[in-house]
């Protein structure tokens, strides 16, 4: 079956473990940090919470890598946040900070948490404002937006059947998700996909079905949000080690998505 539920320019890569799958996420990283660079601009980055990215976020702040990024003008953000203290040990800032923030030189105004002391609606709003005054001199436009994919199809936090996934002029909306009785943020799928580059990391044998179903459709976002995801005028990027394409390997798909196997075998 073809991939017919992306229309954005998309490459598959797909990489023999999740090191080395975590390697290219750093690298793809200090790419786009140099593209931005040598624009004069600033380089805006939405993280993602989740185990996946951790290690890339480790590798980031050591060499080699960590000396070939200007920090000085990299703008951290989060694609989403649980409303939990920042402390919490499932706080998705509180994560890259351990990983990555507190080994890098970034400046502190360079690091935009999304902050959830208030109500989980007011926190949405702050946020979107602190977007909106980032992005006023220039296109509402994320250089990189790294996204992880859940078991249940969700991404950021766009669960399946939350209101957030009919929502098409905020940026930003806090969302219940009952399963879990939490309040989170999130950036929207519309913004999203107003993104350059939208790098979804995606690891494990326990990823195979829902990979396989959000690729290769039938087309059901509302069920599979991570569906929505297909950005406007950027490149959909999904990195993924054999644990997790081991269903469309045995299937041997082809069409619709550029396939590239990792170079590290």
């Amino acid at each position: 079956m073809a991939l017919s539920v992306l229309s954005a320019p998309s490459v598959l890569s797909v990489y023999p473990d999740e090191e080395s799958l975590s390697r290219a996420a750093a690298e793809l990283f200090v790419q786009a940090a140099r593209g931005a660079s040598k624009a004069g601009a600033p380089f805006s980055v939405a993280l993602s919470g989740g185990h996946t990215p951790r290690r890339t976020y480790e590798l980031l702040a050591r060499p080699p890598f960590r000396e070939q990024v200007d920090w000085d003008l990299v703008h951290i953000f989060w694609g989403d946040e649980r409303c939990v203290p920042p402390d919490d040990p499932r706080s998705n800032a509180r994560m890259a900070r351990e990983a990555l923030l507190e080994h890098v030189p970034v400046p502190r105004s360079g690091i935009h948490p999304i902050l959830c002391h208030e109500s989980p609606e007011a926190a949405a709003w702050r946020y979107e404002a602190l977007l909106r005054s980032f992005f006023s001199d220039r296109s509402p436009r994320f250089d990189l937006i790294f996204l992880g994919l859940g078991e249940n199809g969700h991404t950021a936090s766009l669960f399946p059947g939350t209101p957030v996934l009919r929502e098409h002029t905020r940026w930003v909306s806090e969302v219940y998700v009952t399963e879990q009785d939490m309040y989170r943020v999130t950036l929207t799928a519309p913004f999203i996909n107003q993104a350059r580059l939208v790098a979804f990391m995606v690891a494990g044998a326990d990823k195979a079905r829902i990979l396989t179903e959000v690729l290769e459709g039938p087309r059901d976002p509302y069920r599979l949000p991570a569906q929505f995801i297909d950005p406007e005028s950027g490149t959909l990027h999904w990195l993924v080690d054999e644990a997790a394409a081991v269903l469309r390997a045995e299937r041997k798909t082809d069409g619709g998505c550029a396939l590239a196997n990792g170079v590290r075998r």
